[in-house]
């Protein structure tokens, strides 16, 4: 339960202002069309995070738990500092034309969390947990937690976050698991 809590909180406040939350935010004003694009965002994350969690899984192997440990703190502190940087929101050119708002979804979903933040963390996250499920689970869930409410109420919500302080308090979160991870790495 721990390793689910941990990855859908981190997740759910990493996406704050990510650039595949602006993402879920152009493609509800574009079409308009929420259930399409929750279906997309919810297969696209679990792909993008189930070979995140499988490489995570597979690289952990190779590292002693302690060593293991201190590798993930060290990156959580480095998410923290990644978080600091808002992404932008997509050009207004960049739209998707002639698909569905599923199949639109879903490959610009995927295409936008390969190497983000989102999944660099879960495959941390994997590498730290024993339960594969529960991360993969978590982080998913974190997606949608961050992504739902933009989707429905679409760009009238998003306006009216308070994105700074929602990065500031992402990176405040990253920084302490990094440093819980890399003290308990050192016992």
């Amino acid at each position: 339960m721990e390793a689910f809590l941990v990855c859908l909180t981190s997740i759910a406040i990493a996406e704050m202002g990510d650039r595949t939350q602006l993402l879920s935010l152009v493609l509800a004003a574009r079409y308009r069309r929420p259930w399409p694009i929750l279906a997309g965002i919810l297969l696209a994350t679990l792909a993008s995070h189930t070979v995140a969690g499988l490489l995570g899984k597979w690289l952990g192997r190779f590292l002693s738990p302690g060593t293991l440990d201190i590798a993930v703190g060290v990156s959580m502190l480095a998410m923290a500092l990644w978080t600091l940087k808002p992404d932008k929101p997509a050009a207004e050119g960049e739209k998707i034309r002639d698909a569905s708002v599923f199949v639109a979804t879903l490959i610009a979903f995927f295409i936008a969390e390969t190497g983000d933040k989102t999944q660099i963390a879960t495959l941390a996250l994997a590498a730290a947990y024993p339960s594969l499920l529960a991360v993969i689970a978590g982080t998913t869930c974190g997606m949608l937690l961050a992504n739902a409410p933009v989707v429905i109420l679409g760009k009238a919500f998003a306006d009216r976050l308070p994105l700074k302080a929602i990065h500031v308090g992402a990176a405040a979160l990253f920084a302490l698991l990094g440093v819980l991870f890399i003290v308990r790495g050192w016992h």
